[in-house]
């Protein structure tokens, strides 16, 4: 809960549109996990200035902001998603060098948590490869959900796509994967065994 003297983001970012010192509190509230997402996406190498660029464009879009399409968070993870996706090689070179490295049970770094969301069994290089093998768009889909942890309704928003899309596409992924990892179950998706997906 806010405080009573807080406003919310949604709120903070409409008002950024007239007092553009306002962004700075979604700013401060949002970059360590945009940042976290993208560098796990992208390596930390390359994080800096794709992060940069997207607060960048939201700096400059936040009067087209519609809060009815869902929240900052959200926004900020469609404009990742949108900004990652002229980085394809990047994250693709990233996902090869974790294919070809065998797993290390002691790392710790965001490759190794993104390992661990989307596969009980850790096969590091055999989930690299085999998400890097997916289209652009189940694999943005697959990853809003095992990284950002954004619900079906949220990764609809944040990619502007129907709600069904989103489970069609992570259905796709999970078969893929599923495929590819011989059969071991890549993703467990809360939504779908609660019975909302």
């Amino acid at each position: 809960m806010t405080a009573p003297h807080q406003l919310d983001d949604s709120t903070e970012l409409l008002l950024s549109a007239t007092d553009p010192e306002r962004f700075a509190a979604i700013f401060d509230a949002h970059f360590a996990e945009i940042h976290r997402y993208v560098a796990s996406r992208l390596g930390a190498s390359a994080a800096e200035d794709v992060v940069a660029d997207i607060f960048l464009t939201a700096f400059r879009n936040r009067s087209r902001y519609d809060p009815a399409r869902g929240s900052v968070r959200t926004w900020l993870y469609g404009i990742a998603t949108n900004q990652i996706s002229t980085q394809r090689r990047a994250e693709l070179r990233a996902l090869r060098a974790m294919a070809r490295k065998p797993p290390d049970p002691a790392a710790e770094g965001p490759e190794h948590r993104v390992v661990t969301r989307v596969t009980a069994q850790g096969l590091q290089p055999a989930i690299a490869k085999a998400i890097a093998g997916l289209n652009d768009g189940d694999r943005d889909v697959l990853l809003l959900v095992a990284l950002a942890e954004l619900s079906h309704d949220e990764v609809a928003a944040a990619l502007g796509i129907p709600y069904g899309t989103v489970g069609s596409r992570l259905n796709r992924a999970r078969k893929k994967l599923r495929a590819a990892l011989g059969d071991a179950n890549p993703l467990h998706d809360p939504e779908r065994s609660s019975g909302h997906g």
